[in-house]
């Protein structure tokens, strides 16, 4: 434990902050691909019975119009965050036709890029830009990527904790330069420690083979339709997933000293043109096919691990939000899919990433330089691809240490971060979850993409079969569940309400869309 980590920790206890430490927000996103019968992924619209994908405040779809995005309001208490998605998904299971779930991050049976709808938010402009956005994203790194799922978890600390927080600290700041402030610092001690998140939830060791439909790789075969790596813990995090390999030739990277130069790199990078999305062209014989030719569209096409996010006003721009308002909460993006939970994440994970959210806040975090950015992206590479592998070593200040032993490290350093949230509860959760994950460290077989492994070739079975039984499984949970009628009820009425609203937008707008890119642009 660090000096600085220990002395926090004994003032937080000292003074008024624990109560306002244990009320800290936890929200989710959980992505979902639907996927017919027989697994492939669903040709059919965004269901009518879901509402409009625009303007429904808890049920959305991300790239694709097949891949569902589920969404909780922000909770204190995890079994409320938990609830509320399982209620969610019970109600879309109810209004799907013969349709599944995917159970993992990774898609499988894809037939192709045309196989992959883009989502659709019809005739507003807003909804224009969303698809011309996705069709950008199409022409720039192609559809499949964009068809892997994973699972967000949003956190924010109390409002009574920032205030009592600042007093421990004795920092004269205002209060929201404060919070802005420490909030980078968490984001930028979750990249430092990003490499946990992979090795202790990540859960996709393996994928389908049409995933890369023909393309050369290092994976090695693990039967007729599945690659994998024997060690790998999660290849959507690795180099097969989503990358933003323009903005890094162009050295484009999110810089997370500070906000104001985080604003600014990434306005840098959607005010900047790239010359190979000028060949693909913006607008060509009257239709879009991407909102420009810049290194990013838009800020949300910088894929990151960690984001600070503030609430929007309007169609305002994420960095004039964060500028105006400060950071409201942090957003965590590199969870996969848990497939042995209805859910996609389970009670035990959320214990922990609180802590570990605490953690990062109260351990010194200093500007990343240039070299530990490296190490950073290194660490999290090497995690995802070989995290199982006993030997490996990952950058510590710049120092090659076992992974594994940097993990017990860390979790001995969580242990007064638990002990903290855990005033007050008879189950420990915190401690409890904390010290599963230790396990893991100890024996990586614990881990979800060592028991997918195992559980596959148990069943003689590759990822597609897998992936199909457990969303059958799931399936079978949700039907079995059920729904109070007080959640059906509003439920149905935010679905028409929502289709109310788009038509609304709809029918009263009267500025051309070419115009409200320009002032959207212009902010």
């Amino acid at each position: 434990m660090s000096t600085a980590l220990e002395n926090r920790l004994t003032k937080i206890i000292t003074s008024q902050a624990v109560d306002a430490l244990q009320s800290s927000l936890i929200g989710l996103e959980k992505e979902s691909l639907r996927v017919n019968e027989q697994g492939n992924i669903s040709q059919a619209p965004h269901p009518v019975k879901l509402g409009s994908a625009l303007t429904h405040p808890y049920i959305t779809t991300d790239y694709s119009e097949a891949l569902l995005e589920l969404i909780t309001p922000p909770y204190e208490s995890v079994d409320d965050a938990l609830t509320f998605l399982c209620d969610t998904q019970k109600f879309v299971y109810n209004n799907l036709d013969n349709e599944l779930l995917w159970s993992t991050s990774m898609p499988c049976v894809v037939a192709g890029e045309t196989s992959i709808p883009l989502a659709n938010y019809g005739s507003s402009n807003s909804g224009q830009m969303k698809h011309i956005y996705r069709r950008g994203l199409g022409y720039r790194y192609g559809r499949v990527m964009q068809a892997i799922a994973g699972v967000h978890f949003n956190f924010s600390f109390a409002d009574e904790f920032w205030h009592a927080y600042q007093l421990v600290e004795e920092n004269k700041e205002s209060t929201q330069t404060f919070i802005s402030e420490s909030y980078f610092g968490v984001l930028r001690n979750l990249q430092r420690f990003g490499w946990v998140v992979p090795y202790l939830f990540g859960a996709s060791p393996a994928i389908c083979k049409s995933f890369l439909h023909g393309q050369e790789t290092t994976l090695q075969v693990f039967n007729e339709n599945t690659f994998y790596h024997p060690y790998a813990t999660s290849l959507r995090m690795g180099d097969i997933g989503y990358q933003n390999n323009k903005e890094n030739e162009m050295g484009v990277v999110a810089n997370y000293n500070s906000l104001n130069e985080y604003v600014n790199s990434l306005r840098y990078a959607t005010e900047t043109s790239c010359p190979e999305y000028e060949n693909i062209g913006v607008k060509i014989d009257g239709s879009y096919r991407q909102l420009n030719s810049n290194i990013l569209q838009i800020e949300n096409e910088y894929y990151s691990t960690v984001r600070p996010k503030q609430i929007l006003m309007g169609n305002e721009k994420p960095s004039l939000a964060l500028s105006r308002r400060g950071v409201k909460y942090v957003e965590l993006r590199s969870l996969d899919v848990n497939p042995f939970t209805p859910m996609g994440i389970d009670s035990e994970q959320l214990y922990f990433l609180r802590a570990f959210l605490m953690y990062c806040l109260l351990e010194q975090s200093p500007p990343i330089l240039r070299n530990e950015e490296k190490a950073i992206n290194a660490n999290e590479l090497s995690t995802a691809h070989q995290g199982r592998d006993p030997d490996l070593k990952i950058n510590i200040r710049g120092k090659l240490l076992n992974m594994r032993q940097q993990g017990q490290v860390l979790c001995d350093a969580m242990v007064g971060c638990c002990e903290i949230l855990d005033q007050g509860l008879d189950s420990k959760p915190h401690s409890a979850a904390l010290a599963t994950q230790r396990e893991k460290f100890n024996d990586p077989d614990a881990t979800p993409s060592a028991m997918m492994l195992a559980d596959m070739e148990q069943h003689d079975e590759g990822f597609f079969h897998f992936s199909k039984r457990w969303s059958e499984q799931h399936l079978e949970y949700f039907k079995n569940r059920v729904l109070e009628p007080a959640f059906d009820d509003k439920f149905r009425c935010l679905s028409k309400q929502s289709i109310q609203q788009q038509e609304a937008i709809e029918l009263t707008e009267t500025q051309s869309f070419d115009d409200f890119l320009s002032d959207y642009f212009s902010q």
